[in-house]
């Protein structure tokens, strides 16, 4: 016989399933605001993402099973769930900054944090069902309350990265999540204050009017304090810090030193950048037969563009950068400009914000030259940029005599990534490979491989335009490797079977 059950009460059934949705939504965001924390300091993005989301499912497993030993007042224990949870959720991301800046603790708080939200997590769904089951059968009730947790969950993995992100940055999102919590306790409270003990209201309105509080001040307080905590991380000033819908983009500068990170990662130092652009784009400039048109993946900073300008002959510099928020930095921020010499606003140059692969693929246009100036290959999306795939596209984008020459990481703090880059534009069909190296001080022994289906000779490399770091006598250098950073049996990598981030992230380990 079917159960019976009264009839739902309009606005507390209204508010209970609202409420699952938003607790869904706040779930999915603090998985994926502790994972890119973790990806941004700590790297290799596999594993941060793998842990965060494996260890808060277990926690919240035990969250569940805690559960079943709430057997009263169950509207009392949900309400003080979602302030508990908005308070040390939202502060996850304080916390965790606050971990890596001034201790070594940020596996610890890491770990923690991850287990308290996720059992919090755990025990909301069930307390919601069941809260719920005066008003539906179980069939309606498990659907209900499944379905908008999963529909919650969806609107967080578009939110996320499409508005919360770009648009609040990691710190607020994470502070207006866990205000997201809190609000859904203050409701219910209101809502069921007739049903609720008296005794406890005045504890819960209490704890709710603090946490929100607290995390309104820490709102307020975010740009100060993520002023400081960059400062910490960092060993020079910082003078521009911004998180754009890719990455977190931050320059510094010491003296006359100017550096740029992207996630963490530093890009370059004016110190010393022109060694790494010189070796970049001049090596292949002169072996080049023809270089009229120019397409350059990544180099938003257009250092490599700078150096290409020297060029009279070329006619157009085509650059893809994915991300808008570099080339505008490059065009707009005074001292970056200088270094740069202007030379994205050059009406040679023609920037496009793509992806690389796309631009590649929905173009037919034949360049006498294509450089790679990406990052390295330390996550899967920037590991496909050096595949095998990739490699064969950018050789059906050459022209007859064209070359490509990409960055290629360092020889010896990666070796077996350094040689992987090289086999897959083998297995790409590229008829010759010109592997070389130059020692920036601020990266070591960095490493670049050129690929065409033309001779490449090293004795025919010439510098014909200025330079501080290359000359006649320096070149045979370049392209010699010394034993301990050769290996064989090293594979190509490519979309289905991408090893050279294996290679890549087994290399840096124990640098990094």
């Amino acid at each position: 016989m079917a159960e019976n059950k009264s009839k739902p009460a309009s606005l507390e059934t209204t508010v209970l399933l609202l409420s699952v949705f938003i607790v869904g939504l706040c779930t999915i965001v603090f998985e994926l605001l502790i994972g890119s924390v973790s990806s941004y300091f700590l790297g290799d993005s596999i594993k941060q993402f793998s842990l965060t989301i494996g260890l808060t499912m277990s926690a919240m497993g035990l969250g569940t099973l805690l559960s079943r030993l709430v057997n009263n007042h169950l509207i009392s224990w949900f309400i003080g769930v979602e302030i508990l949870l908005g308070f040390i959720g939202g502060l996850s991301v304080p916390l965790l900054f606050a971990a890596y800046a001034t201790a070594d603790l940020y596996y610890p708080v890491m770990l923690l944090l991850i287990w308290a939200i996720g059992t919090l997590i755990g025990l909301e769904i069930p307390l919601l069902t069941r809260i719920m089951d005066k008003h539906y059968s179980l069939r309606l009730n498990i659907s209900n309350v499944l379905s908008l947790d999963y529909f919650g969950a969806l609107a967080a993995t578009l939110l996320f990265p499409f508005c919360m992100l770009p648009f609040l940055g990691i710190l607020k999102s994470s502070l207006i999540t866990g205000g997201a919590n809190v609000l859904v306790g203050v409701v219910n409270l209101w809502l069921f204050r007739d049903k609720l003990p008296k005794q406890i209201i005045p504890h819960l309105r209490g704890a709710s009017v603090a946490v929100v509080l607290l995390l309104l001040v820490a709102i307020v307080g975010s740009a100060r304090l993520t002023h400081i905590w960059e400062n910490q991380m960092y060993n020079d000033r910082v003078i521009y810090s911004s998180q754009s819908a890719y990455q977190k983009i931050i320059l510094t500068k010491r003296k006359d030193d100017l550096r740029l990170f992207l996630d963490g990662n530093l890009q370059f130092s004016s110190v010393d950048e022109y060694r790494y652009h010189e070796s970049l784009i001049h090596i292949p400039m002169s072996l080049t037969p023809f270089h009229e048109n120019i397409l350059i993946l990544g180099g938003g900073d257009g250092l490599g563009v700078r150096e290409l300008l020297k060029y009279t002959d070329i006619k157009t510099i085509t650059l893809v950068d994915l991300d808008p928020a570099i080339t505008d930095l490059a065009q707009n921020q005074p001292l970056l400009k200088k270094i740069n010499n202007n030379s994205l606003s050059d009406p040679k140059v023609t920037v496009i914000n793509e992806d690389g692969f796309s631009f590649l693929e929905q173009n037919t246009i034949f360049f006498d030259l294509i450089i790679a100036d990406l990052p390295d290959p330390k996550n899967p999306s920037l590991a496909r940029l050096y595949s095998t795939d990739f490699y064969r596209l950018i050789r059906s984008r050459l022209s007859k005599y064209g070359l490509f020459v990409t960055q290629a990481t360092s020889p010896f703090f990666a070796t077996k990534a350094f040689w992987s880059i090289e086999k897959s534009l083998q297995a790409a069909e590229f008829k010759t490979t010109l592997p070389y190296h130059a020692h920036v001080p601020s990266f070591g022994d960095w490493g670049y491989i050129l690929a065409g289906n033309i001779p490449l000779a090293p004795e025919k490399v010439t510098i014909s335009v200025p330079t501080i770091f290359l000359s006649k006598n320096i070149l045979p250098g370049l392209f010699a490797f010394s034993k301990d950073i050769r290996v064989d049996d090293i594979k190509p990598s490519s979309l289905d079977s991408p090893i050279l981030l294996s290679y890549y992230l087994q290399g840096w380990k124990h640098w990094n």
